[in-house]
């Protein structure tokens, strides 16, 4: 048996510089369209009906490779193109049986039916692995882009419920300003007639305080729904919005309120002292505080704490100044203050040189 082999050969190269060219146009950003799916089927057709006409038309066992893009363009492509195809399958299909090169036989111990019988096992065995391997691609497909279709629909009715929630703050933002702009109104006229009551004066100086505030939220939860107004818009640094934001953060989430008394005030100099003698040029000084706590941080970059000195400091007159210049009472005394109002004060080493001393400070003990 002797086949046009460089013509087989040709077309298939051709095919396999198409589908390079195809593949290529896959990997790019936008997807095929079904004009593009369609051609690429089209064209496999094309490349099939070339092959069956080099190896016997009609009589190859291979001819039921048609239905493969048919079942491809069947399961993914409208209708019109599912006709077309079949239209296309159809005449290709019919050519093939007045059109062919002759299949060349040499009679031996193998007949001609029973080469064409083991052909067209071979045939049902390649169409079924064909069949499985795009079927499954494809439905994997269609599961993921009904996956993506559910996600997009998902984000775009919350991105409506949002817009909703956004119209309906600037709605009562606008609505509630113009009672706020009345009330500021008559603070300022109260106060200016009360300024020889300084209680109610300073009463009044509260509210109008506090109506500002109220203006200023539903100013940014205009801004926040996306109706802020093109004026409201303004050129400014990065350092003065920050601290603008700050500070108006800082009126909406006040520091506690606490009793200061003297002694308290005395002890927290005593500890600044004892930084600033052992490192003059350098003193930070950090202040943090929770719902229950206050806490201070004083770091310095002296000498730092001995290690024989740091389990006594605060509990006993140790001191790693020089003789003459301290007996470490204002340390002791600072630790007792500190303790009598129930919180404690630790000291550590810093990283590079220097003392860490932390004042930890229960908000009750320190309530007004």
């Amino acid at each position: 048996m002797s086949l046009p082999l460089a013509a087989m050969a040709s077309v298939i190269g051709s095919l396999a510089i198409f589908n390079g060219f195809a593949r290529w146009r896959l990997a790019r950003a936008f997807p095929a369209n079904d004009v593009e799916i369609f051609a690429q089927l089209s064209v496999d057709v094309a490349a099939l009906t070339a092959l069956l006409y080099l190896s016997g038309g009609a009589s190859n066992p291979f001819v039921s490779l048609y239905l493969l893009p048919l079942v491809i363009v069947a399961i993914t492509l409208p209708l019109i193109y599912t006709g077309v195809m079949t239209a296309l399958t159809i005449a290709a299909y019919t050519w093939l049986m007045f059109e062919a090169v002759p299949f060349p036989m040499h009679h031996g111990r193998v007949s001609d039916f029973d080469l064409h019988l083991l052909g067209m096992w071979f045939n049902f065995v390649l169409s079924a692995a064909l069949v499985v391997v795009f079927v499954t691609r494809m439905a994997a497909g269609l599961r993921e882009r009904d996956r993506q279709l559910a996600a997009a629909r998902e984000e775009s009715l919350r991105s409506e419920r949002i817009v909703a929630l956004g119209t309906f703050a600037a709605g009562a933002a606008h609505e509630l300003g113009t009672p706020l702009s009345t009330m500021a109104v008559l603070a300022k006229e109260l106060q200016r007639d009360c300024a020889r009551l300084p209680n109610v004066a300073s009463d009044l100086k509260c509210l109008r305080e506090q109506v500002g505030i109220c203006k200023r939220i539903l100013t940014r939860l205009v801004a926040a729904s996306g109706h802020a107004r093109a004026e409201d818009v303004k050129a400014i640094s990065i350092e003065a919005f920050l601290r603008e934001l700050l500070d108006q953060w800082r009126v909406m989430r006040p520091a506690p309120t606490i009793a200061a008394g003297p002694m308290l005030a005395q002890t927290i100099t005593n500890l600044l002292n004892n930084a600033a003698d052992a490192s003059p040029d350098v003193v930070e000084v950090k202040s943090r505080w929770s719902a229950t706590e206050w806490s201070i941080e004083i770091r310095d970059r002296g000498a730092g704490i001995l290690p024989e000195v740091a389990p006594r400091a605060g509990h006993a007159f140790v001191t790693t100044k020089a003789p003459g210049e301290g007996l470490g009472v204002g340390l002791v005394l600072a630790n007792t203050t500190i303790e009598r109002l129930g919180g404690r004060i630790r000291l550590f080493n810093r990283d590079g040189g220097g003392a860490l001393t932390q004042v930890s400070l229960p908000l009750a003990a320190l309530a007004c």
